[in-house]
């Protein structure tokens, strides 16, 4: 994955049991297994009968709950988690997620998958009317919405509802009360969310269907655009209200990227739509060579659709050190680069004197390509043909994805041909703005990443940092006597 620049989605995960039930180990695997979805940070809140506990932190699932941290966690009857890559806000412990509030009604943990187009206009007005934010993210934005709601309806469901006409963009929610679990979908289902159950009655929500066999739960199926599920005792509730308000927009680059190969979102397996795109890259743009190799791990699959619909034999000519976390972690291009020396390394025997067909599964800036090739060429590749599982990126995503600048976008200031020339690569071939239907299963979903079609208005302040400023910016104002 060429993911300087590219960052991916958070994760959220709750579960709804019978009291004194270990809760906070089931988060923790399904968090485990949405790792991939966030490497910031992560959290988990439980609700022992009204009594919140939490443990939140910057760093990976496995660092953050250490076998002395799980076993400190009390039991509960529901708990929700969180893994973190933040598309508004930065990487400080202040925004970890799930968010806890305490109101006048009563107690709320909040996790947020996704992001919001009009965060900025929102929390301005919320600015306006007295509210103190603590955090940077639009998470926080969502809270305090659900809250002002909240004192002024019936039910959390209620206040969630009402808060629903008010939000745009992409947010996947699973929200925790004292007495229930809860969770959303926006009205345009940018972002996945499913829910199953254990043999034992416990309900499970989840960003993928992966993370639901994590805790041994049945798919029962998805969460629809626009639904609110609300889980009590006694079962679950749909309330639907805001379902089919809006065209269904399902990020297709979850298929592409984002999610892991053994999901299946809204019905369509997310292995079946990598091999799908492999086919079709081969056929519109086929290839004079001797093996089909992918770029670890998202670019495999479409890889071995490349060879089956081509006839050119598989092979695995990259080896990826899974112990070394996706290169848009680190803070520098030089240390991003030295990272992806470290991450991958090519297998000599497999691509020396060898025609190539490199599979990935996008192409940013080019700087990771572009070394790879380099590593390739290294260890004696004749030829590099490269195809890309996806349309070239044209334009910023206002929804998650962390593209928020074109300048940066190689593909907007070269041809195809000419990007071939700066990675090095004797041929690059792009995956066709109309096959994207094909991955998809023929379902609406959002390409404005690739076309610049967008569903909501485009905001105006699109920078991630755009609340940190603002923060900073008032520090000085206070540290001057403003």
């Amino acid at each position: 994955m060429n993911a300087v620049g590219l960052h991916e989605e958070c994760g959220v995960f709750g579960v709804m049991g019978t009291h004194n039930t270990d809760v906070g180990h089931a988060v923790y695997y399904g968090l485990y297994a949405l790792q991939h979805r966030g490497q910031e940070s992560c959290g988990i809140v439980i609700n022992d009968d009204g009594v919140f506990s939490s443990h939140k932190d910057v760093g990976l699932v496995s660092e953050v709950f250490t076998a002395d941290t799980l076993s400190r966690l009390p039991q509960g009857n529901m708990a929700v988690g969180h893994v973190r890559y933040g598309t508004t806000g930065g990487a400080s412990r202040r925004n970890c997620q799930p968010i806890e509030v305490n109101h006048q009604k009563g107690k709320m943990a909040l996790a947020h998958n996704g992001n919001l187009s009009n965060a900025a206009e929102l929390r301005s007005k919320l600015e306006l009317s007295g509210a103190i934010f603590h955090t940077t993210s639009d998470t926080e934005i969502i809270a305090y919405i659900v809250t002002r709601e909240r004192l002024r309806t019936p039910s959390i469901e209620d206040a969630l509802s009402a808060a629903m006409n008010t939000l745009d963009g992409a947010y996947s929610l699973v929200l925790m009360s004292s007495q229930k679990l809860i969770c959303a979908r926006d009205p345009y289902g940018f972002r996945p969310l499913c829910v199953g159950r254990t043999p034992d009655g416990m309900y499970a929500v989840a960003s993928e269907s992966c993370a639901l066999k994590a805790v041994g739960a049945d798919f029962i199926r998805d969460v629809e655009p626009g639904e609110i599920l609300v889980f009590v005792e006694k079962g679950m509730v749909s309330r639907r209200e805001h379902c089919k308000s809006r065209p269904k927009k399902l990020c297709v680059f979850e298929y592409i990227y984002f999610a892991r190969p053994d999901s299946v979102l809204d019905g369509v397996s997310v292995q079946g739509a990598r091999l799908c795109a492999g086919r079709l890259l081969a056929q519109v743009h086929p290839a004079d060579a001797d093996l089909v190799i992918g770029v670890p791990d998202s670019g495999l699959d479409a890889a071995v659709g490349f060879s089956t619909a081509s006839g050119i034999p598989y092979g695995i000519g990259l080896i990826k050190n899974k112990y070394i976390g996706r290169t848009f972690i680190s803070p520098g291009q030089s240390t991003r680069t030295d990272q992806v020396q470290i991450k991958l390394s090519a297998v000599e025997e497999t691509v020396c004197g060898k025609r190539l067909v490199l599979i990935d599964d996008s192409i940013v800036r080019g700087t990771t390509s572009s070394r790879i090739v380099r590593l390739l060429r290294e260890a004696g590749a004749k030829e590099i043909h490269m195809r890309i599982s996806a349309p070239p990126f044209l334009h910023p995503c206002y929804y998650g994805t962390d593209i928020d600048s074109e300048e940066h976008l190689i593909a907007c200031r070269h041809s195809a041909e000419e990007t071939a020339k700066i990675l090095g690569a004797d041929s690059l071939g792009y995956l066709p703005l109309p096959s994207l239907v094909s991955l998809a299963g023929g379902c609406g979903y959002c390409s404005a990443c690739f076309d610049g079609s967008y569903p909501t208005a485009v905001p105006k302040d699109t920078r991630k940092d755009r609340f940190e400023q603002k923060l900073s910016e008032r520090k000085n104002e206070v540290q001057n006597g403003v």
